[in-house]
Parts: C-alpha cells; sequence; structure tokens
C-alpha cells in the first residue's frame, strides 16, 4: 500500500482488486492488479472490512490542534476512534484518552462527517477535564456545558455549540432536545456508569442512539467489579456480541454455586473480551512516551450545607480583618478553617467538631478508586476528615488501613509492609505529614488528595511515596477540590511556589 497524491490517495496492489473496485464505486482498477482509491475515513473503514489494513487519514490529513503535541499512543487511539462508529476506548487512566476522543472528534468535524458532539461524562470533570481539555486541544471549536436548570439546559442545547458537555443524569432532563439536537458523535467518558441495562439512565442513552449514530464509550476499567458489568456496555456499542437477555449472558460468564452465591467462569475473560469490541487499549506501561508522572484535577462540587458554613466563614474573616493588620499567622489560621469545610469537618472556637455531608466528594472518590488498576493512597490533611472517609470506605467494603499521628511506630512498619506485600489493604489513608517522607508504597500507582496541604514540601514529598525506585508503574496524582480556597491552593503547588510564602496574598484574593 502506498500513499499519493499529497496524501488524499492510496494505491493498492491486490491479488483480487475486483473486490474493492466493487466495495468503493469511485475507485479505480489500473494495470498489475492495482487499485486507486481515495483516502478518506469511509473509504479506510470499508478496506479494513474487507481485511484489508488501511490507516487512517488523520494520520497524514490532519494537523493536530492546539497546544500540545499528541504522543504516539494517543495518535493511534485517535485514528482508530476515526475508523469506528461505535467503539470502546479502555485506556488506562492517565494515559490521555480524553484528547484523543477530542482529536479525533475535531477530525471529524472538519471533514463534515459528524456537525456536532454530545459529551457525557461525571460532574467532576465536565470542566476541569473535558472543557480545560477541548480549550487545550481544539481551541478553535464552540463548547458549552449544560448544567443547571432543565430550561437552562435546553438553552444551552439550543444554542448550537459544537461541543455539549453534560452530566450522566442531566441527560434524562433534556432527552427530547437532545434528540433533535443534531448530535451525530456521543463520547461517554468513565462509561462503567452504563454497565446496568435496567437503569433509567441505560434505558435513556439507549433510545437516543439512531442507526447511523457515532458511539465512542470511555473507561480504564470496563469489567473491574465482574464479568457481568460487561452485558450494558457491549448491548450499546455492539448488542450481537451479546444473547438478548442478561440472564443468558450471566449463564455464559458465572457459574452457579449456591442460590445466592455465583463465580466466574475460567472462560468469562474470553467472552468479555469478544462482548466488548471493537476497542482499543493501552496502559500507562505500554505508553513509553508519557510522563512518569500524570497530574488530574476533579471537581467536586461542595454540598449546600458546605457552601453555606464557607461563606457564612467567609463574610465572618472579612468583618474581622477591618482595620486590622492581616499576618501570615492570623491569614494561615483562617484559610486552614474554610479547607476544613471542604474537606469535611471544622473544629469550632471550643474544640467541637462539626461534620459535614461529603457525598458529592465521596462519590468522585469512589469514581476515581473504581478507575484505578492498581492500589490507592488517599493523602486527608485533617484527622476528623479522615475518621469519616474511612468509616464509609470500609462500610463500602473497601480494605483500608489508616497512617496518622497517633498510630504508633511499630504500627505504620506492619502497616506499610502488609500495604506493600499483600493483596489488602486496596486504599491507604494517610495524613500528609505522618508519611511524607523515606517510605516507599510503590504498591500504589495512584495518589489522591482529598484536600490541599499548604506545604509545598510535604506535598512532593508525599507524591514520592509512589514514584520512586520500584515502582513498575506510571503514575496519577489525582487532586480533588471543591473551593476556591483548594483550586488556589494547588495551582501555587503546582507551579513550586510555597503555599506560606504568598499566605496573605492567597488570603486577601479568597476574602475580596
Amino acid at each position: 500500500m502506498e500513499i499519493i497524491e499529497n496524501g488524499k490517495a492510496l494505491l493498492l496492489k491486490l491479488k483480487n482488486p475486483q473486490q474493492v473496485t466493487a466495495a468503493i464505486p469511485k475507485s479505480k482498477e489500473l494495470p498489475d492488479n492495482k487499485v486507486l482509491v481515495k483516502w478518506g475515513v469511509d473509504e479506510a473503514r470499508v478496506l479494513n472490512n474487507l481485511n484489508i489494513n488501511a490507516p487512517s487519514p488523520i494520520e497524514k490529513q490532519y494537523k493536530w490542534t492546539g497546544s500540545l503535541t499528541p504522543f504516539a499512543h494517543q495518535k493511534t487511539t485517535s485514528a482508530f476512534l476515526t475508523l469506528n462508529r461505535k467503539a470502546f476506548c479502555f485506556n488506562e487512566q492517565g494515559t490521555g484518552k480524553t484528547a484523543s476522543a477530542i482529536w479525533a472528534s475535531d477530525f471529524l468535524l472538519a471533514r463534515n462527517i459528524i456537525n456536532r458532539v454530545l459529551v457525557i461524562c461525571p460532574l467532576s470533570i465536565m470542566d476541569s477535564a473535558w472543557r480545560d481539555d477541548l480549550f487545550t486541544f481544539a481551541p478553535h471549536r464552540s463548547v458549552d456545558v449544560a448544567y443547571g436548570s432543565a430550561k437552562q439546559r435546553k438553552e444551552i442545547i439550543a444554542q448550537g455549540a459544537e461541543y455539549v458537555i453534560i452530566n450522566y443524569d442531566g441527560v434524562a432532563i433534556i432527552a427530547d432536545e437532545i434528540a433533535k439536537g443534531g448530535f451525530d458523535l456521543i463520547i461517554v467518558d468513565e462509561a462503567t456508569h452504563y454497565k446496568n441495562a435496567q437503569t433509567t439512565r441505560w434505558k435513556t442513552l439507549n433510545k437516543l442512539l439512531r442507526p447511523d449514530q457515532w458511539l465512542w464509550m470511555l473507561t480504564g476499567t470496563p469489567a473491574a467489579q465482574s464479568p457481568l458489568d460487561a452485558y450494558g456496555l457491549a448491548k450499546l456499542i455492539n448488542p450481537t456480541s451479546v444473547p438478548r437477555f442478561f440472564g443468558s449472558f450471566r449463564d455464559q460468564v458465572m457459574l452457579k454455586i449456591t442460590n445466592f452465591k455465583w463465580i466466574a467462569k475460567d472462560t468469562a475473560t474470553d467472552t468479555v473480551f469478544r462482548a466488548l469490541q471493537p476497542a482499543i487499549r493501552f496502559t500507562k506501561a505500554d505508553c513509553l512516551d508519557l510522563p512518569d508522572m500524570v497530574y488530574v484535577k476533579r471537581e467536586v462540587p461542595l454540598t449546600r450545607q458546605q457552601k453555606k458554613y464557607y461563606e457564612e466563614l467567609r463574610k465572618k474573616l472579612v468583618m474581622d480583618i477591618t482595620g486590622e493588620q492581616i499576618t501570615a499567622v492570623n491569614a494561615a489560621v483562617a484559610m486552614n478553617k474554610l479547607l476544613q469545610i471542604s474537606a469535611g469537618a471544622i473544629y469550632t472556637d471550643d474544640r467541637d467538631v462539626l461534620e459535614f455531608d461529603i457525598k458529592h466528594r465521596y462519590k468522585v472518590l469512589r469514581e476515581v478508586i473504581d478507575e484505578s488498576s492498581q492500589k490507592i493512597l488517599i493523602f486527608v490533611p485533617f484527622r476528623h476528615a479522615i475518621t469519616i472517609l474511612t468509616e464509609k470506605l470500609r462500610k463500602d467494603g473497601i480494605t483500608t488501613e489508616v497512617i496518622q499521628g497517633d498510630v504508633s511506630a511499630p504500627q505504620r512498619t506492619q502497616i506499610f509492609k502488609t500495604f506493600q506485600q499483600a493483596p489488602d489493604p486496596k486504599v491507604l489513608v494517610i495524613q500528609p505529614q505522618a508519611a511524607a517522607h523515606g517510605v516507599t508504597l510503590t504498591a500504589a500507582n495512584t495518589v489522591v488528595w482529598w484536600g490541599p496541604t499548604s506545604s509545598l514540601e510535604t506535598y512532593a514529598q508525599a507524591n514520592a511515596r509512589v514514584h520512586r525506585s520500584g515502582q513498575k508503574h506510571k503514575c496519577t496524582v489525582v487532586q480533588l477540590h471543591g473551593s476556591a480556597v483548594e483550586k488556589r491552593v494547588y495551582t501555587l503547588l503546582d507551579s513550586r511556589i510555597d503555599v506560606h510564602t504568598k499566605m496573605i496574598e492567597l488570603y486577601e484574593e479568597l476574602l475580596d
């Protein structure tokens, strides 16, 4: 196969050129069993269906837009997506599959193959991942986020942005408007939320799919909990790959031990693999050009209760400093209280503890845990927040150990040893100052910051617990943030600026 005419055509030499000329009417048969074919997405797809390995035209015809250069695995992923109207992308968390999907969809938009794109994703990444990444990788495209009341969402759909981002449960609210909105491509991020075909969420999406619909489903962990998780996903992408009824699929992949206990069959992995096609997957280990440490932001809305107390405290601080000299010490104390509210618990002046509803933050944390291929470190700056979080994790059956100031040295040694060598615990919740130096925790490759620390040294050293000699996997640092103070502190930490040196400026900025 030869690419000619400045990348616009393919010259093929085949034993049976007639199969190509029959399948692609505008192709031209030449002497010596050669065929000249226009190199477009449709032609490449037809050739591949004929078992002729034709590359996607994105590889030569696309100027990779945005401010960053794609990695090799991202180019391969984008090419795969452009050739598959319905497909899975199972690239591991931290490999940049969002950017791959953006480049692929931008190429299809540029060729007028599609007109609009609907991105369905968790609330936590609508802005921090998708809107930011679209600005980074396709800054020439119009983008809007369909969030708010039903009326606001409908108005946003009607405005005609090329990319519209919406959360899972928002789809059902304006399903009729979406159906009429001209969305040729739907991208579902963290697609495991559609594993159950009995949910309203699944049924709503399935109803939106037209025969000519493009649908790309992205997740790093397609069937992490059970082979049964594959059923709902397969029914959306390739319905003929699984039986019509869930019970029949269950019998294919599970073995009934008792009336209440089923276990996976030895053949379950192969069955799931066949069902979840077409698909592409890169692990971080496969991506030789990927940085060893990837940083990801996850935006978490504060609950109504948190918002109320956060604003009350902020206004009180404004009144307290009127006419007074601000010092770094009192600025740090005030900011610490705002961070405590964001993390889920605040100490009152009487040393009592006021707890807050952390359901939004916890939900996002669970999403990260489910997407992680290895063990996880969760750094939590405040002790009472550690208690609340640990109780929830253990209640949900996630094996969890804790390292904080009152854990003795022998206990710490044993916990670290078990974490490194045994299958459990899956999660280690750590107060940053208690394990920021000297400890190797390379059994984990994901670090989650429940809330930021104000010390640059502590932040860097804590992340280094996983990113050190002995680590066999590339690592991801996930920053959870829901308030202005958290977002600003993370920005300083990522810029290698010690928060303490900017304490007064940061304080004044937050209270302004």
